[in-house]
């Protein structure tokens, strides 16, 4: 102490801490207010610098009247360096934690922004975090007058030693950002993988890929695999995908009326049918002499890859019934045989072989006796 404490000085002290309290309230609860009124706008970036401000602002006052209080105590230079340097560190860490909720929440409205609201990247997420509060806490170091040099370069010959004992962890660290930066696999994505695991990206973290199938089931894919093998993306370039259906009819048929009909279904099922695309242009395309039908195929068009299914159920049953009813029939497969009928073998010659296979037998068959020979008692 440079004098005596006095009771003006606690008084100051005090008040400037209440102060810095209660203007710390007062301020959340503006802060409350200003967000109730940012949720209405169409905007998420308001949302989120208001949440951040919450958090911040009311710590910023108490920490303001925390140093005030301070400065009005006879406090000696080394003690009143030393509670500086400590409230300018808490409010460093109080922003650093703001500023990392900020970034982090802002890398996932973008990544929601291009990928959709089902997709998510926390791998970009959780770097963003990592790197801020790394950084933060690197200041409060540097403002409490620790040296951050010599931290810095036992971090490097420590990380070079994590790097070799984690080079599982690291390939599929840096996989999954490699596949988010190339944009070839995004958070909503349909994709299909040479070794037979499709479904649904949901998300890419820091070392697996979740797919999620038609069956609604999980797939856990290591990002260093997903990377590294024969991959389809049915969501890009684009999620508009082409279907093939495969229909035969007879050879008594009329071609052009077989098309004329089976195009008036597929405009009718286009029209008609949730994730159909109607200004997707239809065809009909012969393209086989079968064994017993004249084979073509008709080209769809879907919005995404899981209406494929119910696109071609409506299909089918409507293109089956129309048949029926403008009589073009759908043959069944069939195969003719021919049986050659010649003149037939000797009796003579079929009771020598019968003999002969007797005769050269090595074995009796057993359970069988000649009924000339009469059995002895």
């Amino acid at each position: 102490m440079t004098r005596e404490l006095v009771l003006h000085d606690w008084l100051v002290a005090g008040t400037a801490i209440v102060a810095g309290i209660l203007a710390g309230l007062l301020l959340r609860i503006t802060m409350k207010w200003l967000g109730k009124h940012a949720r209405r706008t169409t905007w998420s970036g308001d949302d989120i610098v208001v949440d951040a401000l919450r958090q911040v602002v009311p710590w910023a006052a108490i920490v303001g009247g925390a140093a005030i209080g301070a400065a009005a105590l006879p406090l000696t230079k080394r003690v009143g360096t030393i509670v500086n340097q400590s409230l300018t560190a808490l409010f460093i860490l109080v922003t650093t934690l703001a500023v990392a909720r900020v970034v982090t929440r802002l890398v996932r409205s973008v990544t929601h922004a291009r990928t959709g609201v089902a997709g998510s990247a926390t791998i970009f997420v959780n770097i963003t975090r990592v790197v801020v509060l790394a950084i933060g806490v690197l200041v409060v170091l540097e403002t409490l007058g620790v040296s951050i040099a010599p931290l810095i370069t036992a971090l490097g010959v420590g990380g070079l030693a994590v790097a070799l004992a984690l080079q599982d962890t690291l390939a599929n660290l840096f996989a999954g950002v490699h596949i988010l930066a190339s944009k070839t696999v995004q958070p909503g994505d349909y994709i299909r993988l040479s070794s037979g695991e499709e479904g649904y990206v949901v998300d890419i973290n820091w070392r697996n890929t979740v797919v999620r199938n038609l069956s609604n089931n999980l797939v856990i894919i290591p990002n260093a695999q997903l990377s590294g093998t024969n991959m389809t993306n049915f969501t890009r370039p684009e999620q508009q995908l082409s279907i093939l259906v495969q229909v035969g009819v007879g050879y008594d048929s009329d071609l052009e009326h077989v098309e004329r009909v089976t195009m008036e279904v597929v405009a009718s099922v286009m029209m008609g049918v949730d994730g159909a695309v109607p200004e997707h242009e239809p065809a009909v395309r012969f393209h086989t002499f079968g064994d017993s039908r004249i084979n073509f195929t008709v080209i769809l068009g879907v919005g995404e890859f899981s209406d494929q299914y119910r696109i071609k159920h409506e299909f089918i049953k409507q293109l089956h019934t129309r048949f029926r009813a403008e009589g073009i029939r759908i043959p069944a497969p069939t195969r003719s045989v021919a049986i050659q009928q010649g003149p037939g073998p000797d009796v003579s010659e079929l009771s020598g072989l019968a003999q002969e296979a007797v005769i050269q037998s090595p074995h009796p068959v057993p359970h069988q006796r000649d009924a000339s020979i009469p059995l002895r008692p």
